[in-house]
């Protein structure tokens, strides 16, 4: 028996899976719950659709178990299994985008029953929304380092310190646009490295290429790294090094690395879309194509002041996006189809 279902059929670690990881984690001791399809680092070990529908059947004093979905398969597995299988589940989606779906998305999320926004803006752009609820994080996974300094030492990367930008490799993410900003910046900074952290799909491999070319023609191939995926269990010890985090996408849902930062200790320097200004825990410069050459300002100015951003990052993070809130506000829209309540 289960209470709540909690879908992740994509294998690769994606934000839409360190959101989800996050949420998991708190609402596993909060519910009698299945996480199905693939793993999440922390959270319950997985078991397969076929297991959750089976488990879906008898929700113990529930009238139906909450089946929380986050992607397009996932919304169709659910609808299979409510409207085909005639399962006692509910629907619930989180939905991030800042623009409109297509259109077969558009009727996926027609289906759910419930959605939940994360912003004000996503909002507008979908049917049925209980409730807005911004992401959150989980403080006590990402914390600030004793001493900066050592914690950068101990990545290896070299240097004595650090930035990154971390996410798939590719213009939407704006990785040429961090790769500009380093090029301008790491000549000027003799101590700083720079990771590129993630990868690229197949389709933008030439765009990876491209940009290690670049750092290699400026002859910074020592100081401006493309290290790839960092394990999602790695990826906070690293994170606490950084002094800096820069998060320029040309288009952004939300965006958690920020917010993973700001609990770390760590400001960020982003561009302005996403939640990004929401947030309040660095510079945020215009989406525009001076973003670059804004950003290399930006990241100067927050390098020369790094400690005394730290400790109000960290607080804006624990006091605004813990991910209590977020667990707390989820939680309210189940209450609400587990009650009857419209």
């Amino acid at each position: 028996m289960a209470e709540l279902i909690v879908t992740n059929l994509n294998r690769n670690f994606t934000g839409v899976s360190a959101t989800a990881a996050g949420v998991v984690r708190q609402q596993a001791t909060r519910y009698d719950m299945a996480l199905a399809g693939h793993a999440l680092p922390g959270a319950p070990d997985p078991v397969t659709l076929a297991r959750a529908r089976a488990l879906s059947r008898a929700p113990g004093d529930r009238p139906f178990a909450i089946w929380h979905v986050r992607r397009n398969p996932e919304m169709r597995h659910g609808i299979w299994a409510r409207d085909v299988l005639h399962l006692p589940i509910r629907l619930v989606f989180t939905s991030a985008a800042q623009r409109r779906h297509s259109a077969y998305p558009r009727w996926l999320i027609s289906r759910m029953d419930a959605v939940i926004a994360t912003t004000e803006a996503a909002a507008t752009y979908v049917p049925h929304v209980r409730a807005v609820v911004p992401h959150g994080v989980d403080t006590d996974r990402w914390v600030p380092a004793a001493d900066r300094a050592t914690a950068w030492a101990e990545t290896g990367y070299g240097g004595t310190a650090g930035v990154a930008c971390i996410g798939r490799i590719r213009p939407e993410k704006g990785t040429d646009r961090f790769v500009e900003t380093m090029l301008q910046v790491l000549p000027h900074r003799p101590g700083l490295t720079a990771l590129v952290i993630g990868r690229a799909g197949r389709q933008h491999q030439a765009f990876a290429e491209d940009l290690r070319a670049r750092v290699a023609a400026a002859g910074l191939s020592e100081r401006l790294l493309f290290p790839g995926e960092i394990p999602a269990d790695r990826l906070p010890t690293v994170m606490r090094g950084l002094s800096a985090l820069v998060a320029l996408p040309r288009y952004e849902g939300y965006g958690m690395t920020p917010l993973e930062a700001m609990a770390s200790g760590v400001p960020f320097v982003a561009t302005d879309t996403g939640h990004f200004r929401a947030f309040d825990g660095g510079s945020v410069v215009p989406n525009d194509e001076g973003a670059a050459s804004a950003a290399s300002d930006a990241l100067g100015a927050l390098l020369d002041d790094v400690p005394r951003w730290a400790k109000g990052v960290r607080r804006r993070a624990v006091t605004a996006y813990g991910i209590a809130r977020e667990v707390e506000g989820i939680g309210a829209v189940y209450d609400e189809l587990w009650e009857g309540r419209q």
